[in-house]
C-alpha cells in the first residue's frame, strides 16, 4: 500500500510541476505564432538564420516561463542557510531588528543570463562587428551621393516616431517603434533595449518580419513611384576604390560619428572596426572569427533570447497591433522616400542615375539591393544595378545606425 501512495504521490508531483496546468490561453496562441515563424523561417526561408531561433526561444518561453526567471534573493536565518546551503559563507547580510539574515540567491533560468547581452547592449553592436567584417563600403566610396539615398531612406523612422506619439506611445516607446523603419535588426533591438524594453519581443519580431519581407514589400512602392523610363536607366560602371581610400573610410567615419554623436559610437564603431579588420589585410584570422563563428555565436543567443521576451501576457496585446502596423507604415515610407530622392538625383544628373537604388536605401544587407536589381532587370534585361544599389544599402547602415544616435541623445532613458 505504502509503496502504491508513493506512487501516486511521485506522479501528482510531476503533474503538479509540470508546466501544463500553469499556462494561459496566451501562451497556447504564441505557441501556434511561433510554430508558424519556424515554418516561415525554415519552408520559404524568410530570414531564417535570426527567424529561427527567435521562433524557438518564443516556444521555449511560452511552454517553460521559468528559463526566463530573474535571479532573486532570498533573506534566511543562519540556520534556514546551513539547512540549505551548508554554510552561511560567501553570502552577503542584512540586519532586521537585531537579527542576522543572509541574502542566499535563487539563480535565474538560463534565458536570463544569456538575455543580458541584449539587456545590456552587447550583442547588437557584436553583430555589427561581423557585419562590418562582411561588408564592401567601396560602392559607397566610389559614389558619395549615395549617402543622401541612405539618409533619405530614414526620415520613414522619424515620420513614424511622430505618428506613435500621437496614438500614445510614450516619447521612449515610440522612438524604438519608429526605429523599425530601419529595417535593421540589431540596431531596433539596441535602441528598444535602452528605451523600451518591455516591447522588445513585439519590435524585434516586426523588424525581422519586415526585413524577410522585403522582397514583397518594397517592389509595389518602387514600381508606384517610378516611370518604366525611369527604371530602364542604365547606369555608368562605378570607379575603381584603391586600398588606401577602404582603410581610411572606416577610421575616418568612427571618428566624426564617435564625435557628432557618442551614442552611435558602439554600433558604427563596431562596424567600421569589422571593416577594417576586412580591408587592412593583416588580421585574417580574426576577420574570418569576426565574420563566421563570433557572428553565428552572437546571432544564435540574440535570436533566442529575444523570441524568450515573447511571452503570452506581453505580446497579446492592443498596443503589439499598433506597433506592427507603425513597423510596416515606417518600412514603407523609408522605401517611399528613398526612391523619391533616387528621383530628385534622376532630374538633378539629367537621367544619369536609376531612381530604384533609392530604395535600398534602408539597411537591410543585401536583399534590399538584390530587390532594386531584379526590378530594374525585370524592365530593362540589361540593366545591372546591383553594385550601385549597394551604395545606399551599406549607407543605410550607417544611416540607421546615426538615427538610433539621435534618438537616444534626445529621449531620456
Amino acid at each position: 500500500m505504502e509503496i502504491i501512495d508513493g506512487f501516486v504521490n511521485a506522479i501528482n508531483g510531476i503533474i503538479q510541476s509540470s508546466g501544463i496546468l500553469h499556462l494561459q490561453w496566451q501562451n497556447f496562441v504564441m505557441i501556434g505564432i511561433s510554430i508558424v515563424l519556424m515554418y516561415l523561417a525554415i519552408k520559404k526561408q524568410y530570414e531564417p538564420l535570426l527567424l529561427l531561433p527567435i521562433a524557438f526561444g518564443m516556444l521555449l518561453v511560452n511552454l517553460c516561463p521559468e528559463i526566463m526567471a530573474a535571479q532573486q534573493t532570498t533573506l534566511m536565518t543562519a540556520e534556514e542557510c546551513i539547512a540549505a546551503k551548508g554554510s552561511t559563507s560567501g553570502y552577503a547580510t542584512t540586519v532586521i531588528n537585531g537579527i542576522t539574515y543572509y541574502d542566499v540567491p535563487t539563480y535565474g533560468g538560463l534565458l536570463y543570463y544569456l538575455y543580458q547581452g541584449v539587456k545590456l547592449g552587447i550583442y547588437p553592436p557584436l553583430i555589427f562587428l561581423g557585419i562590418g567584417a562582411m561588408t564592401d563600403f567601396g560602392p559607397l566610396i566610389a559614389n558619395p551621393k549615395s549617402f543622401i539615398l541612405g539618409a533619405a531612406a530614414q526620415i520613414g523612422i522619424f515620420i513614424t516616431f511622430i505618428g506613435a506619439v500621437f496614438l500614445g506611445f510614450t516619447d521612449a516607446q515610440a522612438g524604438a517603434i519608429g526605429i523599425i523603419g530601419g529595417a535593421d535588426g540589431p540596431t531596433a533591438i539596441f535602441v528598444t533595449s535602452k528605451l523600451a524594453p518591455e516591447l522588445l519581443g513585439s519590435i524585434a519580431i516586426a523588424a525581422y518580419s519586415y526585413m524577410a519581407l522585403v522582397p514583397i514589400i518594397q517592389p509595389p512602392i518602387m514600381k508606384a513611384l517610378t516611370t518604366k523610363k525611369e527604371r530602364s536607366v542604365v547606369m555608368e560602371q562605378l570607379r575603381p576604390v584603391s586600398k588606401l581610400e577602404k582603410i581610411m573610410f572606416p577610421v575616418i567615419v568612427t571618428i566624426i560619428i564617435a564625435l557628432l554623436l557618442p551614442d552611435a559610437a558602439p554600433l558604427v564603431g563596431m562596424l567600421m572596426l569589422g571593416n577594417l579588420f576586412k580591408e587592412s589585410g593583416v588580421v585574417d584570422r580574426i576577420c574570418k572569427t569576426a565574420q563566421n563563428e563570433l557572428m553565428n555565436i552572437i546571432t544564435i543567443f540574440l535570436g533566442v533570447t529575444v523570441g524568450a521576451t515573447a511571452t503570452g501576457t506581453n505580446f497579446l496585446k492592443p498596443d503589439t497591433i499598433k506597433i506592427i502596423v507603425l513597423g510596416l507604415i515606417a518600412f514603407c515610407f523609408g522605401t517611399a522616400f528613398g526612391v523619391i530622392f533616387g528621383k530628385i538625383m534622376y532630374k538633378a544628373t539629367r537621367g544619369k542615375v536609376n531612381p530604384l537604388i533609392g530604395s535600398a536605401g534602408v539597411s537591410a544587407v543585401p536583399m534590399a539591393a538584390r530587390v532594386a536589381q531584379k526590378v530594374g532587370q525585370s524592365e530593362n534585361p540589361s540593366n545591372y544595378l546591383l553594385m550601385h544599389a549597394m551604395g545606399p544599402n551599406v549607407a543605410g547602415v550607417i544611416g540607421s545606425a546615426v538615427a538610433a544616435g539621435v534618438l537616444l541623445s534626445v529621449i531620456p532613458h
